[in-house]
């Protein structure tokens, strides 16, 4: 039963998960023109697909293949259990307690077998190990009233049966293991904070754009629970395939996207939609990505918020990704939050609307360059004027020194032409 159950989770963990095709929005073109288009380009378009690491709903995409070691999911088959889909883990809870009846009612039944019960029945002389158990239905449903410590009083144990009594200590004992593996079990797995995660929304796409005069990569989240989630903080992975400087190949590469964790701004208080900023600046993956490079890029931002729930107190983690489709530049997100006659209102229709706003083309660290150029012309002019300052005075010295040199010789000429 357990090897069914490692089995089935490792069968339920290998389902593969593809994104639907990217929506190719052609331009409007005339009737000639779309005529003489490559009919091969829109099929080539039509079968492209995004293959995600982590999904929209927060599901990763990745399969564990040629598990040998399966004997680790029974070491921990508690786990495994709770891991199993609900139908699953229902058909093994009914299971587990029919096969355990059924087990004891058989053992039940086999000793009224052997002491002879069965052709004693109606004799009021002798003595049964159980009383008014006549078949192997009736030990059956003797070993469920045993078990579930039902009691209804028409089949009861005597004392004139010693293997009978240890035979109820025994699955009195498993019976009280049975129950508490298997209620707990359904407990832990109905308290599972995961579907509290369904109710924390990330906002559809991502913007890039300036705020604060610096180039922002943006996204929003929200909570639509009054209760609120505790101790909420954010963090952001950017998932890139790279090459290092000695040739090695590194597929889908976890580099931190910085969304204010030595600021604090990573720390949420999350009782309204909040935009999560990280500044592209040196330290920041996206510095020498442009506008025309951000759509030739082959990246995916995670982005995951985890919290206590306020009500169970348990952990809480709810995820999302943004491919480079879904990344826009140039837009910001609409104000969602107004103020009524006493109170915020919040406006989940707007939640995931952009609009577009002023924003360069250029990659931040381009920026950056323009705006130290724009600095140098003071410096160049004071530079400029002392080097030029320096070759006067150079000049001059040296024609001083010429002409000094030709005073020199006339006087030493006019010597010599009075000595002859």
């Amino acid at each position: 039963l357990f090897l069914m159950a490692a089995n089935v989770l490792e069968e339920d963990s290998m389902e593969q998960d593809i994104e639907s095709p990217v929506t190719i929005h052609q331009p409007k073109l005339p009737k000639q023109a779309r005529e003489d288009l490559p009919k091969n380009i829109n099929k080539e378009c039509a079968k492209r697909k995004i293959q995600r690491y982590v999904r929209k709903d927060g599901k990763c995409n990745v399969h564990h293949g040629n598990v040998r070691e399966t004997y680790r999911y029974l070491t921990d088959i508690f786990t495994t259990l709770v891991d199993l889909k609900w139908r699953f883990n229902l058909l093994i809870f009914v299971m587990v307690y029919t096969v355990t009846w059924l087990f004891f009612g058989m053992i039940w039944w086999l000793i009224a077998y052997v002491r002879g019960d069965m052709d004693h029945i109606g004799d009021s002389t002798w003595t049964p190990c159980v009383s008014n158990l006549n078949g192997f239905v009736s030990a059956f449903l003797f070993s469920i009233e045993t078990e579930t410590t039902i009691g209804y009083g028409y089949r009861v144990i005597t004392d004139k049966c010693p293997e009978g009594i240890i035979l109820l200590l025994v699955q009195s004992v498993l019976g009280s293991i049975v129950n508490a593996f298997m209620v707990g079990c359904m407990f832990v797995k109905i308290s599972q904070p995961k579907k509290r995660a369904e109710t924390l929304v990330f906002s559809t796409n991502a913007v890039i754009s300036m705020r604060d005069g610096k180039l922002c990569l943006m996204f929003r989240v929200g909570d639509l629970r009054n209760s609120h989630i505790v101790e909420a903080s954010i963090r952001a992975k950017l998932i890139k395939s790279k090459q290092t400087k000695e040739g090695e190949f590194i597929p889908l590469n976890q580099t931190d996207i910085n969304v204010g964790y030595y600021t604090g701004d990573d720390r949420l208080f999350l009782v309204s939609p909040l935009i999560i900023s990280h500044e592209i600046n040196q330290q920041s993956p996206f510095w020498e990505i442009s506008k025309a490079q951000l759509p030739k890029e082959e990246l995916e931002i995670v982005v995951i918020l985890e919290g206590m729930v306020e009500a169970t107190g348990m952990t809480c983690q709810a995820r999302s990704s943004y491919v480079t489709s879904e990344i826009l530049w140039g837009y910001r997100f609409t104000p969602v939050l107004t103020l009524e006659d006493g109170f915020y209102e919040v406006d989940y229709n707007s939640f995931h609307e952009t609009y577009e706003t002023n924003t360069p083309v250029y990659s931040a660290k381009e920026l950056a360059e323009m705006a130290s150029r724009a600095e140098l012309p003071l410096t160049w002019s004071v530079s400029s004027k002392l080097d030029q300052h320096a070759e006067l005075e150079t000049e001059e010295e040296e024609k001083s020194q010429e002409e000094q040199n030709e005073r020199n010789g006339d006087v030493a000429n006019l010597e010599n032409e009075s000595k002859v």
